[in-house]
């Protein structure tokens, strides 16, 4: 066993509620309608009409996507990360994402139709405050870190970002 493979079997937290995928309102929708909010530091918000629930999108130098937001109830944050990576498209094992050496697993739920076509992967779920720490604080995320389709994802501005999605809720719900 390789030492990566020992250490994230280590250290892989669990931190994902795929059980919340069961509730229909949970992730943005097929029909979700987004409105822009505004935009932080190279983040664009977005407001889900349908869910009064706020999101941030961002589009890296290598065209993958990732969203992040809160589920309707704002029990769960939710992390959405896409590519037009071919080799990701049959993948069937749960995604693993590494932040800075921290490892995180999850079953993701497939795409919304609000991406354009040729892009794979999925959203999943976290309640773990030291998840949405890693996030906000590290500069680049891992996807797929043992694979040999591994690409990275920048996650620069995050901190601003998931701060003005926090004040855009706030309106929202106010």
């Amino acid at each position: 066993m390789s030492q990566f493979k020992r250490l994230a079997s280590a250290t892989v937290a669990a931190v994902f509620a795929t059980q919340a995928f069961a509730a229909s309102d949970v992730l943005p929708s097929k029909d979700s309608t987004f409105t822009s909010w505004g935009e932080e530091s190279g983040w664009t918000i977005y407001v889900d009409e349908g869910r009064g629930a706020c999101l941030i999108e961002r589009v890296d130098e290598n065209a993958n996507v990732v969203q992040m937001g809160l589920t309707k109830d704002h029990a769960f944050g939710y992390l959405g990360v896409f590519t037009q990576n071919a080799e990701v498209k049959n993948r069937k094992k749960p995604i693993v994402l590494s932040l800075d050496g921290n490892l995180y697993s999850a079953d993701a739920k497939p795409k919304t139709k609000n991406l354009a076509d040729g892009y794979v992967g999925g959203y999943f779920l976290t309640n773990n405050p030291g998840f949405v720490d890693d996030v906000m604080k590290k500069y680049d995320m891992i996807v797929f870190p043992e694979d040999s389709y591994a690409f990275t994802v920048s996650l620069d501005g995050t901190l601003k970002a998931i701060e003005a999605a926090r004040k855009c809720n706030m309106e929202q719900n106010g």
